[in-house]
């Protein structure tokens, strides 16, 4: 299962956000959200999703185990009832997730440099 990075700061995050954070659609963040009954961020007034950092994190173990495991839907959700999911495999973050981490601090650098300038 992927490093969960920390984000200080903010609270919820927008379904776009999201989807971008994940590198999925957002349409795929709805579906899973009306497969997996446990996903239920919180809405505005406006209807619009406000996702915390838990349900990034349970975002990311569904993706974790559908994509990068294999896992049928159903056999994800099963997974997450029984709690099965194997504490070594949230030690070590894949490449591609590192990649993503490293161009997010990057952005982070970048903007931290201009705020100063």
């Amino acid at each position: 299962m992927p490093y969960k990075e920390k984000t200080i700061g903010k609270l919820y995050w927008s379904i776009g956000e999201v989807a971008e954070r994940l590198n999925v659609n957002t349409s795929l963040i709805r579906y899973w959200e009306k497969e997996f009954g446990s996903l239920r961020p919180k809405r505005t007034g406006k209807g619009d999703r406000l996702y915390t950092q838990k349900d990034i994190d349970h975002l990311q173990t569904i993706q974790h185990l559908v994509k990068e495991k294999g896992f049928t839907l159903q056999g994800a959700k099963d997974q997450l009832k029984s709690g099965e999911i194997l504490e070594q495999e949230t030690q070590v973050p894949t490449l591609p997730e590192l990649k993503v981490r490293l161009e997010r601090l990057r952005e982070m650098v970048l903007s931290l440099k201009q705020r100063v300038n």
